[in-house]
């Protein structure tokens, strides 16, 4: 596509943007609706506020200096972090003022199939140390009502459970996948989001924590919150480094691994079993020879006893390389295999939620005949422009950390050039749509809103880290596990 016409079309998503989907409360802009409205019919919520749809706009927001809004953004959180039980410390999936000029708050209670979204109290913390790293506002975060929030999160996560992993244990349908898809348990993106968050909810807890001049070897008494927040960093860093462990022994698989769960036996009893969810070979589907290839890897979608979820998630996968859960090595075969599979993954609209969809029997009983997720649709493979980015991110990030180039990273950047240029010319024909349905993603989705705001952002998004400035994906790092253990000590 020539210069000018891509100039036209980025120039119109910025208008878009700023222009149409802004939201004010109080004066002050404070984030985005899901999708920009076409008339005055309110349709469903997509006129809210959403924390998961507003990630990739204060990602944008931030690389064009508008950290203003972010922080109106973060604190307006902040203000609707639950106070009442059964959900307190959780951050709502989403936010409305009302025509009293209230504001309403949805933790699950209005939903359909009324569930909470984990992901948005597992997103707020991350997006909060990207904004301190990249404004470098570190009196906002030794705030008393910050601290306080990130306490009342790390009390939902770091406490006792009748389980012994170190995962997440959420409902069906607790994240981006928002209705039943057999997602229960243990989801990848559940768990990376939560690897990401306790990282930077540590990152956050260190930065006041230092400032009030805290060591482990320092005998001078301090307050009882100072204590509890001490307390836990170190749980926060003792997760993580169980969580990593855990995902890595049970999530990665690649083709000699495959091979090695095929053998192993079944029915084993005690602390030496090497088959510690006892899974049997007929739960390894034949589908994995030619989607791994003999170089490919990557993160498989769940872990139950006796029940792995062998489908391919993408933003899971694409958060496991930017928070760095799996090593470089590794994700270099995560983008084997996606160059690999890209017929499948990007194929005409970049990029499939999942792989393979349900079907017939699967579909039925694990979807509950839901007719929005039929095969190819949808979240139920599904193609959604706005994870893209976070494709080009990984790829980015791993090229500045691995300090030589590599086969599969010529080969990425020829295949997010291509996908770029796919985006520009897609787009705007349709309308910026949700979604696109189809083995190839052709179909605008059956139920695809138009002007969804994280389509638009995410196009803005890919222009920034492929044509602006490559660098930027750096402001992903997180704390390394190493820095955080010796911080303190």
């Amino acid at each position: 596509m020539k210069s000018p016409q891509a100039q036209q079309i980025l120039d119109q998503a910025r208008r878009l943007l700023y222009e149409k989907a802004m939201v004010k409360i109080n004066g002050q802009y404070v984030g985005t609706v899901a999708a920009i409205p076409q008339s005055d019919h309110h349709d469903l919520n997509y006129t809210e506020v959403f924390i998961r749809d507003n990630v990739p706009v204060m990602i944008f927001l931030l690389l064009q200096n508008e950290t203003e809004i972010v922080q109106n953004f973060l604190e307006i959180c902040l203000t609707l972090q639950s106070e009442t039980f059964p959900t307190y410390g959780i951050f709502p999936t989403s936010f409305v003022e009302t025509e009293n000029h209230e504001l309403k708050a949805d933790y699950g209670q209005r939903a359909i199939g009324r569930v909470c979204s984990v992901d948005a109290s597992l997103w707020w913390p991350i997006l909060a140390y990207y904004y301190v790293q990249r404004t470098g506002n570190e009196a906002w975060a030794r705030q008393t009502h910050v601290q306080l929030g990130l306490q009342k999160f790390l009390n939902l996560i770091l406490h006792p459970v009748f389980r012994d992993a170190p995962t997440l244990f959420v409902p069906d349908g607790a994240f981006m996948i928002d209705r039943p898809m057999d997602v229960w348990g243990a989801p990848l993106e559940i768990q990376t989001l939560l690897y990401g968050a306790l990282k930077s909810a540590a990152g956050l807890l260190l930065i006041d924590l230092k400032g009030k001049g805290y060591s482990s070897h320092n005998d001078h008494p301090f307050d009882s919150f100072t204590v509890e927040q001490s307390h836990q960093f170190d749980l926060s860093v003792d997760w993580l480094k169980k969580l990593r462990t855990y995902l890595l022994k049970h999530y990665w698989i690649n083709c000699n691994i495959v091979q090695t769960l095929r053998r192993r036996p079944t029915e084993q009893y005690g602390e030496e079993a090497s088959n510690e969810h006892n899974v049997h070979t007929e739960t390894i589907p034949n589908w994995l020879q030619d989607w791994l290839g003999d170089r490919g890897g990557y993160l498989i979608g769940n872990i139950r006893t006796g029940r792995p979820d062998f489908r391919f998630f993408s933003l899971g996968n694409c958060l496991g390389a930017i928070f760095d859960v799996t090593s470089l090595a590794q994700q270099r075969s995560f983008f084997r295999l996606v160059l690999n599979n890209q017929r499948e993954l990007c194929a005409q609209m970049p990029l499939r939620i999942c792989h393979p969809p349900l079907k017939d029997d699967d579909w039925r009983s694990k979807t509950g005949f839901d007719r929005k997720n039929l095969p190819w649709c949808y979240h139920n493979a599904g193609h959604w422009p706005c994870l893209f980015w976070f494709l080009v991110v990984a790829v980015l990030r791993h090229s500045c950390h691995s300090h030589y180039g590599t086969v599969e990273y010529a080969e990425m950047g020829n295949l997010i050039r291509n996908n770029y240029e796919v985006l520009l010319r897609r787009l705007p024909k349709h309308k910026w749509a949700e979604y696109f349905d189809g083995p190839t993603g052709f179909w605008v989705g059956q139920q695809s809103r138009s002007y969804q705001t994280w389509t638009i952002v995410g196009l803005l998004l890919v222009h920034h880290f492929t044509e602006v400035n490559p660098d930027d994906a750096l402001m992903f790092d997180l704390p390394s596990l190493q820095s955080l253990h010796q911080a303190l000590h």
